[in-house]
């Protein structure tokens, strides 16, 4: 009942800032929803001299979550077979090897970068911090957040094609962050880790390439289940346990669960809603997860608000945070322009869709799930502070702004009008 209680006090702030958001500060919806509860955290630590009872009895409620099992373990699945589920895969297919260098090299490039750029960074203002535990906060911070990206990319204007590339990258790029993430963090704790390439590529195969095999599997089977049969109702409920079944049975397979969802979600959004459903079932099958997503979205970004409270070090590490931020950019276009450069793909990416893919490359609550589960002895309240200030720096900064590089008059109009301007001005006449 404790936990009812609890999840209900969430649901109604989430809907409470929602409604704040629509009705005065009009941003887009997760980003406002997470604007509001990181002020209404402040709010608290501002007034929680004056009332000490309310403010420790928030903590307390927030502390009662644990937020890399609650965005690792339920809500990410929900989300990436709700965002998997509108991609085509005919679009897919046509960017499948700038997705997959993205998704791939890009992730090994981004954490190597940021590692070592880190470990030097914070010698130079006199922090001593390991270079393995600077590669741990380069692994977990690499891989762009897909709940992030999807629901900034519904505010954009951005082309099917490059839409398909971050959408794609955001989604696939887990599995290639997460064995990196395991093996980096084995070797930080000093855990028994196989990093000999026989191991790290049993241990990728495993996770990467085992869950997506199960995700296709249960994919087809939910599918073929649905073409069976013209109930609504059902279609609903099959979608729904192909997502919380295939969850249980990843981790009963040890496979990724991430990857999982993206293949069935895939196959349920190509095979079976476009082929097996009715048009009345495809209509509350779409409805259905975009409610889903929507609500979830709202839940999440409202925790990534308050992770204010459950941070206590942020005035102590901002300097780290502002350098991460510097830092994580930069590694972000090295990570992008090196493999534009040396790997021949069909259709060569243009500046301004480098100047996107950088940054329109959000980090979100999967980076910081991931750096909530360190232990104490791998620099953990450093990390998740420093992740804490890019995050909030990319979902604000980046988030807000990303959609005028894709607009109509984006980089290439603005630049023809600059163009335009200095002509008449060296020709008065014309």
């Amino acid at each position: 009942m404790e936990l009812y209680y609890s999840f209900s006090i969430l649901i109604v702030l989430a809907a409470v800032f929602a409604y704040i958001n629509a009705r005065f500060l009009k941003l887009p919806s997760v980003i406002g929803i997470m604007v509001i509860s990181m002020l209404f955290s402040i709010g608290l630590v501002t007034t929680g001299r004056f009332f000490p009872k309310t403010f420790s009895g928030f903590l307390n409620l927030l502390s009662g979550f644990d937020f890399t099992e609650l965005v690792m373990g339920a809500m990410l699945n929900f989300l990436l077979f709700a965002g998997a589920i509108h991609i085509r895969l005919k679009d897919l297919k046509e960017q499948m090897w700038q997705v997959l260098t993205l998704s791939t090299v890009s992730v090994v490039i981004s954490t190597l970068v940021v590692g070592y750029l880190f470990h030097f960074g914070m010698g130079l203002i006199g922090l001593q911090i390991p270079l393995v535990h600077c590669l741990l906060f380069g692994a977990l911070i690499s891989p762009t957040d897909p709940i992030a990206v999807l629901s900034i990319l519904k505010q954009t204007s951005v082309s099917q094609s490059l839409k398909t590339k971050i959408a794609g990258e955001s989604l696939f790029n887990d599995g290639v962050a997460l064995v990196l993430f395991i093996l980096i963090r084995g070797i930080a704790e000093g855990s028994a880790v196989d990093i000999t390439p026989k191991g790290i590529s049993i241990l990728f195969i495993k996770e990467a390439v085992g869950g997506i095999t199960l995700g296709i599997v249960i994919g087809y089977i939910g599918s073929i289940m649905i073409k069976q049969i013209d109930d609504y109702t059902v279609d609903v409920l099959i979608t729904l346990a192909i997502v919380m079944g295939g969850y249980l049975i990843a981790g009963q397979l040890h496979v990724s669960g991430p990857l999982a969802m993206v293949a069935a979600g895939l196959i349920v959004g190509n095979y079976g809603r476009d082929k097996a459903m009715s048009e009345t079932s495809r209509e509350y099958v779409d409805r259905f997860w975009e409610l889903n997503d929507e609500i979830l979205n709202a839940i999440l970004f409202l925790f990534i608000g308050f992770e204010v409270l459950l941070i206590p070090e942020w005035k102590v590490y901002w300097l780290p945070g502002v350098i991460a931020i510097v830092i994580v950019l930069f590694a972000r276009y090295i990570s992008i322009i090196i493999p534009a450069r040396l790997i021949k793909f069909n259709k060569k990416l243009s500046k301004q869709s480098i100047l996107i893919l950088v940054w329109g490359g959000l980090r979100g609550g999967v980076s910081i799930a991931l750096a909530s589960s360190l232990s104490e002895h791998t620099n953990k309240n450093m990390i998740l502070t420093v992740t804490y200030f890019v995050v909030i720096f990319s979902i604000i900064i980046q988030g807000l702004s990303v959609g005028r590089l894709t607009g109509p008059r984006s980089f290439s109009t603005r630049r023809r009008r600059v163009s335009r301007r200095l002509d008449r001005a060296a020709n008065p006449g014309l």
